[in-house]
């Protein structure tokens, strides 16, 4: 048995040491926007953010997780930056299957959260551990230029 800050909340959650945080979250706590994709941390469908940084779920066990803050695509609206994320992705009609586009949502606020107006290349190099089998590419990368162009607009840019 581990407690967890998820979301904000604390969560008293009954699985083995060892698993990963990406089972807790989806069978454990019903919190099913996280995706499994590949397992071994190499697609980012399971990004998350462990204190405000994106982390791959599925090779994180839980007991890496006493003392720390996990926020998960779910809790992202209460977010400003993450708000202003999603309505790009909206605006812009990123999401094709949308299988992969929570880990890349977490991603791309984890990049804005650290850096508010990042050049082409940071944005590539941000986002390349995320693999979009639809190939939405460049609607991501547009998205995030939409975003960060919106966050300095609005003057909410700066890291939280």
């Amino acid at each position: 048995m581990a407690t967890l800050s998820i979301n904000g909340t604390q969560q008293t959650v009954q699985a083995a040491d060892d698993t990963p945080l990406l089972w807790v979250l989806r069978d454990e706590l019903g919190m099913t926007g996280t995706k499994f994709g590949c397992g071994m941390a190499m697609c980012g469908a399971c990004t998350v953010h462990i204190n405000g940084q994106p982390t791959r779920s599925c090779v994180t066990p839980i007991s890496a997780l006493q003392g720390v803050q996990v926020a998960t695509i779910e809790h992202q609206e209460t977010d400003a930056i993450g708000r202003v994320v999603q309505a790009a992705w909206v605006e812009l009609s990123v999401a094709q299957c949308g299988y992969c586009q929570a880990g890349q949502i977490m991603s791309a606020i984890g990049l804005l959260k650290s850096n508010k107006n990042p050049s082409d290349q940071e944005i590539s190099d941000a986002m390349s551990g995320n693999i979009c089998r639809c190939g939405a590419y460049p609607r991501i990368h547009a998205a995030i230029q939409l975003a960060a162009k919106n966050l300095a607009k609005a003057g909410t840019g700066a890291p939280s």
